[in-house]
């Protein structure tokens, strides 16, 4: 077995060789504290011709034993991946991409498991690291190494890699890896801080990565492997020169068409053309030779337009924000909703709001948790105009629903001032372009029009870049030609304050300090402008919850009472609920919350827990209602829920005989409570009540 360390934050950062999964290409055991990953790195050795993309596979799955837990529900075993295990293989995917060699195409599938967790709260940034280093040891060719870690800011001080009991004190946590030239990934959160408190975490976490870098290549050289031969990029001369003789001139025209529908449907055509003219026969390698060629002559085209005449696609130049439209209220049944459209993407946006009964459980190997905002992303096929079968959300819809739930969850109001779980459901009905920024836009508007006080609004918008040497051309708002053709998708979200969410992802080896402040300040002028846009619809939260969503209510009573509220069995409650028709949740901390959609239904409610939980006073008079007649008195109910005996002999002035001679059920009268004994039994007097009338 081999290692290197290095240490980072007072604590070493090990990697290990040698000792497990011997058979993989590369596989390395990467430590920090009492947290250890496994990564191991495969790749098929046949070398598979025709392929166009890159088949890379990257899984990221927690183990729970790893922190001493034994997995619920029925089969007691790890099944399908869970949310944060989808995020970060997602995380770990995206800055190991870019630096796969051209050419080479085998299949190649990375395995991050955490095989102990600790509190130091890096099983993601660990995994990068151990998979590039599985990478880089191996004959896989890999141009790495990349390093990743977590930078937190407490109380204005940046830490890196800040541990689980830090959590509560961050405003910033971002995840940023990179090889030791440049950054290649940021991902992360905040609240509301400056563009250059972002560029400064991003520079201070680039030199830790820097010397995670060093130790991987310290490992190389005790351990690694030859790198297999990248399979050439064989190009035919001939049939490119013959494809641009035929299509060149007439794209030129074509990709400037405004449109994304007209312009694909020309394109499309012309390749069917192209095709047709040099494909004689039935030849499918040719007609997808001539398709790749004809896509490499769309991208030169439109990237060589952008750099050298500062024109878009669309027509834009780099700076322009598309055009925007704003509606709410759009949806009438619902809590909130609005349609945020901005040029060809439509984010369709609906709230509803719930009880505590109805937040989210999170089985999470850090422990249990509660969560009361939730924000779900949709990308159905018709959205991009193709036919693909519905099935349940993908890694992608997960990763744009938890970049557009970080991005408004800081201006999300507390359990203690909006007691409601609250779900926004983002559904795309089109897109071209940033349709996860452009649900952050939606579920502002939406979360306004439901009435929920958030605390301002945030927009979000995508950047992106065209580097080419030394020219360089940053995006604003890009079209989803440009994130496919382009070589960054940099999202920023944010409210005129400051920035709550980042992503950025790039397709080279990385991006400058320059290129990331420039894309920043870009950034922030749109997302203003975009701001403005939101608040011209609708300026603040209404005041007025809709119609249709249900009046919640707190309270709070002595713990003491709560066994009164619930009753043996539940025998109380239960029958609140079905004199009322609310709901009723208590905690072990006596809050009461009553939801119910009528107001009514609501104040009764509230009437008869506070008549349970109020205690009788001794020489009170209280209005009350005749419940039951018996031979030695009457039952009154002085307070909801609460009874107190009325005796013959203190029901009239008078001696009488029958108590019905007086009183009958359902009669309201006054009566003043004269005892309360040990068990809580109420003695009523109707005859004091009377006697004092009298004087």
């Amino acid at each position: 077995m081999k290692s290197t360390e290095v240490e980072i934050r007072g604590k070493k950062l090990v990697l290990e060789t040698g000792l497990l999964a011997k058979q993989s290409d590369g596989a390395v055991v990467a430590k920090y504290g009492n947290t250890m990953v496994l990564a191991t790195a495969v790749a098929d050795k046949r070398i598979v011709e025709g392929k166009d993309f890159f088949p890379l596979t990257i899984d990221y799955q927690e183990k729970a034993y790893a922190a001493g837990k034994i997995p619920g529900g029925f089969l007691k075993r790890e099944g399908r991946p869970s949310e944060k295990e989808v995020l970060t293989s997602r995380l770990t995917d995206r800055p190991l991409r870019p630096l796969f060699p051209k050419g080479f195409n085998s299949e190649t599938q990375g395995v991050v498991s955490l095989l102990s967790f600790g509190d130091e709260n890096v099983s993601d940034v660990l995994g990068i690291t151990a998979i590039s280093a599985a990478l880089t040891i191996s004959d896989i060719p890999f141009e790495g190494p990349v390093a990743s870690v977590r930078v937190g800011r407490i109380e204005g001080e940046l830490v890196i890699n800040p541990s689980l009991s830090e959590l509560e004190g961050l405003d910033m946590s971002l995840v940023v890896a990179g090889t030791k030239d440049a950054v290649t990934m940021v991902e992360g959160g905040a609240l509301e801080v400056s563009e250059e408190v972002l560029i400064e975490a991003i520079d201070y976490a680039h030199q830790e990565i820097k010397k995670i870098c060093a130790a991987q290549e310290e490992l190389r050289k005790l351990v690694g492997k030859p790198k297999r031969d990248v399979h050439e990029v064989k190009t035919n001369d001939v049939l490119i020169a013959a494809v641009k003789n035929f299509c060149l001139e007439k794209m030129k025209g074509m990709i400037s068409i405004p449109g994304k529908l007209i312009r694909q449907k020309a394109l499309d055509v012309l390749l069917d053309d192209t095709i047709k003219a040099l494909c004689t026969g039935d030849n499918e390698g040719k007609e997808r030779l001539i398709a790749a060629i004809f896509e490499d002559i769309e991208k030169d085209l439109i990237r060589d337009m952008i750099l050298n005449k500062g024109i878009r696609a669309d027509g834009r130049d780099l700076h322009t924000v598309r055009s925007i439209d704003c509606l709410i209220g759009f949806l009438p049944k619902v809590h909130g909703s609005a349609l945020f459209v901005r040029g060809e993407t439509q984010a369709l946006v609906a709230v509803t709001l719930g009880t505590s009964s109805d937040e989210q459980r999170v089985d999470a190997l850090e422990g249990d948790s509660y969560k009361s905002f939730m924000l779900h992303y949709n990308f159905p096929p018709f959205s991009v105009g193709e036919v693909k079968p519905l099935k349940s959300p993908g890694r992608r819809e997960i990763g744009h629903g938890a970049l557009a739930e970080r991005s408004i969850k800081p201006v999300i109001p507390s359990s203690d001032n909006f007691p409601y779980t609250i779900r926004v459901v983002s559904d795309i009905l089109e897109s071209n372009g940033s349709s996860s920024m452009a649900s952050v836009c939606g579920a502002t508007l939406a979360l306004m029009d439901a009435g929920v006080p958030i605390s301002n609004p945030v927009a979000g918008i995508a950047m992106g870049l065209v580097k080419e040497g030394d020219k360089v051309a940053v995006l604003t708002d890009i079209l989803g030609l440009e994130d496919h053709l382009g070589d960054m998708d940099f999202k920023v979200a944010g409210t005129q304050h400051g920035i709550t969410a980042f992503q950025m992802d790039v397709k080279i080896q990385g991006v400058t300090r320059e290129i990331l402040v420039d894309a920043l300040q870009r950034a922030k002028n749109g997302r203003l402008h975009i701001l403005g846009k939101i608040t011209e619809a609708i300026a603040t939260p209404r005041e007025n919850l809709s119609p249709n969503a249900p009046r919640i209510h707190q309270m709070q009573i002595r713990m003491d009472k709560i066994k009164d509220v619930i009753g043996s069995g539940g025998k109380v409650i239960k029958s609140i609920v079905e004199q009322t028709g609310a709901k009723i949740d208590i905690n072990d901390d006596g809050i009461i919350t009553i939801a119910s959609s009528d107001e009514e239904s609501l104040k009764r409610t509230k009437e008869i827990i506070l008549g349970i939980v109020e205690d009788a006073e001794v020489g009170r008079v209280y209005h009350g209602k005749v419940k039951k007649i018996m031979d030695f008195g009457a039952f009154v109910e002085i307070l909801p829920g609460t009874d107190g005996l009325l005796h013959i002999s203190q029901i009239a002035k008078e001696r009488i005989n029958k108590v019905t001679d007086v009183l009958q059920e359902g009669d309201e009268i006054d009566v003043k409570v004269i005892e309360v004994d040990r068990a809580g039994k109420i003695k009523l007097s109707r005859k004091e009540v009377l006697l004092d009338q009298q004087q």
